[in-house]
């Protein structure tokens, strides 16, 4: 799925973040997509396609899911609306979804871990969350030898 931007450079549909370093940290294990509540001028400047998910992640507070430390700039096209640029957001999953995923947390010590932001065909914003183990040390480096033999592999066939 790729961003569709219009003539104002806004992204219409699809990835306006995406955290690429997850599926090397983790292994995930299954996903879920969630709606995620912003105001206004956050859609805005998501919309503008420069929010981060590096540092993000999803936990539990007070019974609901929250997503945690996603970097989100303010917007510069002269509103004064102001707004938290690393505060926590609401995640709006469906209570089976919500208990599987509080479930994963406390049962199995799984962390979850935001994997994209996008906008669907109805432009609404969402994420869609990995239920994930971490990899060890050894489980990273077999991935990096997988890509390289893959790559190489590939240049091989190419050049044949």
């Amino acid at each position: 799925m790729s961003a569709q931007k219009g003539k104002s450079g806004f992204i219409s549909h699809g990835v306006a973040a995406q955290n690429r370093k997850a599926r090397f940290d983790y292994k995930i294990l299954s996903t879920i997509e969630a709606g995620i509540v912003l105001k206004g001028v956050e859609v805005k400047s998501l919309r503008l396609g420069r929010a981060t998910l590096n540092e993000a992640w999803a936990g539990e507070r007070d019974g609901e899911l929250y997503l945690f430390n996603m970097y989100i700039p303010e917007y510069q096209g002269g509103v004064l609306s102001r707004f938290d640029v690393r505060g926590m957001r609401k995640l709006l999953v469906k209570k089976r979804e919500r208990n599987q995923i509080f479930g994963a947390i406390a049962r199995d010590r799984n962390t979850v871990v935001p994997l994209d932001v996008h906008f669907n065909a109805r432009g609404m914003a969402k994420v869609t969350l990995g239920i994930a183990e971490g990899k060890q040390k050894h489980d990273k480096r077999q991935a990096i030898a997988a890509r390289d033999w893959q790559r190489d592999k590939a240049r091989l066939l190419k050049n044949r």
